[in-house]
């Protein structure tokens, strides 16, 4: 199962129990998260495309840590001017744990089933 979620304005292609790099996000490591804008969900071969998400369904997961990215450098040249100019930028990431998809119509296990026969009975 994996889905396509759109976080920090990014599209990825997410599974359960991925770590995926991102844009740095609000919180500290261990804060637990939820995106809700689930554009794509293939369930075993069952794809469901949202318009533009599919509604009800929800990615969990929580920050690892926040982390810079590699040094990218900047330099520029004019020729024949003596103008030389050198800078550089890292981006900030946030490292996320993808715990859980959460279905809209996920099927009903036999631990959820037998939960409910119980508080149905009691």
């Amino acid at each position: 199962m994996y889905a396509i979620v759109e976080i920090a304005g990014q599209q990825f292609k997410v599974e359960k129990n991925d770590e995926i790099f991102v844009h740095r996000l609000e919180g500290e490591p261990g804060t637990p998260i939820e995106f809700t804008q689930v554009l794509l969900l293939d369930n075993d071969g069952k794809i469901t495309v949202g318009k533009p998400i599919v509604e009800g369904s929800t990615i969990s997961g929580k920050i690892l840590d926040h982390v810079r990215g590699d040094k990218v450098v900047i330099f520029k040249k004019k020729r024949r001017k003596g103008f030389q100019k050198e800078s550089g930028h890292r981006q900030d990431f946030s490292k996320i744990l993808i715990e859980n998809i959460i279905l809209k119509d996920a099927p009903k296990t036999k631990k959820t089933k037998e939960k409910e026969e119980e508080s149905v009975e009691n």
